[in-house]
């Protein structure tokens, strides 16, 4: 199985070490972030530093300031990371060592965007505007998220992109210091809550049979009992039509189903046409449509037509990968099983081998490893070992 291992350009940059470590690792690929969201990341082999704050959401490589003259909405450039384009000179180390490069491209999750232009942003049934989810029913944010997709994926010398949060974005977000945990809240719920009442996705919903004043009452009163009861358990789709209503909740997915498949499809259609023949284009998805998230929902049958392949979450007991990977097998297209090997993040290096076979006999031909610049010694050393006895 190929094996990717995520990586930031500053794990690489200022770091001679740095490239030449992660192919002794074992893997064949880097997938390497052009186009990231706000974090905080400790790197904890770096002879220059040990935590790096990304203020914001940025494109880690110069923007191409034709592309996004005159535009309201644009790319945000880093300034955390030394040079003009550390995403490039990780990717000329990385390639120097022997490893393949694939861009790595959040697009749906932008807080600063929403901070400085707040009509852009999901608007919840209570009026709530959630800054760090664009609506990607809006057209100028369709318009931006689909450039910003062809741009920082067909960054020189990348072989393929992985494409993040493309599609809906909602209430679950890991905001810095989320204090959003006090009442529980099922998948059901979540969705609930990720509903967009903007102007465009009211005139939505209302032409997908839904009067939108109705529909936000119904979602407040369908979450009424969680606020003042101690939270929601509902989960899966039958979950939403239990809380909703299956007519409601049947509209509401009749109109963002069909806008996320159009983003998708304009996203990987923009990508192909600004890319060199043979790039490998992959969409970080769920198989639960309704989803929100870095993970965005997706239908299997629809996206496996549209794009090279998925990566998808197999973190977790073998329940989690059957769920994710069972709704894929048998399909042509690419099956990437994506571990989390920081022990301190949740992740499992020490199970890699056994997960790794298990996600094999669902139909996985290729691993992703999250994430090389995060893991100590030993996870990586466990990473390593791993690899040696699968490949």
């Amino acid at each position: 199985m190929r094996a990717s291992a995520f990586l930031y350009p500053w794990d690489v940059v200022g770091d001679p070490a740095a490239a030449s470590r992660i192919a002794d690792l074992g893997v064949r690929q880097v997938t390497l972030a052009s186009a990231y969201h706000s974090t905080r990341a400790l790197t904890p082999r770096h002879p220059a530093h040990r935590v790096v704050t990304a203020g914001h959401a940025a494109v880690l490589y110069p923007p191409d300031p034709d592309r996004w003259a005159g535009r309201a909405l644009a790319p945000y450039r880093q300034s955390w990371t030394a040079g003009e384009d550390p995403y490039g000179e990780a990717a000329e180390a990385l390639t120097a060592a022997g490893l393949e490069v694939h861009s790595w491209v959040v697009l749906a999750h932008n807080s600063r965007l929403g901070a400085e232009h707040p009509d852009t942003s999901v608007v919840n049934a209570y009026g709530d505007r959630y800054p760090w989810a664009p609506c990607i029913a809006r057209p100028d944010v369709r318009a931006y998220l689909v450039d910003l997709a062809a741009e920082a994926a067909a960054r020189p010398g990348a072989r393929g992109t992985e494409l993040e949060s493309c599609g809906w974005y909602g209430f679950a977000h890991l905001h810095a210091h989320d204090k959003a945990g006090g009442v529980p809240l099922g998948d059901a719920a979540q969705y609930l809550m990720s509903l967009c009442f903007c102007t465009e996705c009211r005139q939505g919903y209302g032409e997908a049979g839904a009067d939108p004043d109705e529909l936000a009452a119904a979602v407040r009163r369908a979450l009424e009992p969680a606020w003042s009861g101690g939270g929601s358990t509902e989960s899966g789709w039958d979950g939403v039509g239990k809380l909703l209503g299956p007519g409601l909740a049947d509209a509401t997915w009749r109109w963002r189903g069909r806008v996320a498949r159009t983003v998708q499809e304009s996203a990987v259609a923009a990508v192909r046409a600004e890319a060199p023949p043979g790039f490998q284009v992959l969409l970080h998805a769920d198989p639960a449509p309704y989803r929100t998230g870095a993970n965005a929902g997706v239908h299997p049958g629809h996206i496996l037509a549209v794009a090279d392949g998925v990566v998808l979450s197999c973190t977790g007991p073998d329940a989690v990968r059957e769920a994710v990977l069972g709704p894929f097998t048998g399909r042509t297209g690419v099956l990437a099983a994506n571990f989390g090997v920081v022990t301190g993040m949740g992740g499992s290096p020490g199970t890699l081998e056994r997960d790794a076979a298990h996600a094999a006999s669902l139909g996985a031909d290729q691993l992703r490893l999250y994430h090389a610049g995060l893991a100590s010694g030993p996870d990586l050393a466990a990473v390593a070992g791993a690899l040696s006895r699968i490949e």
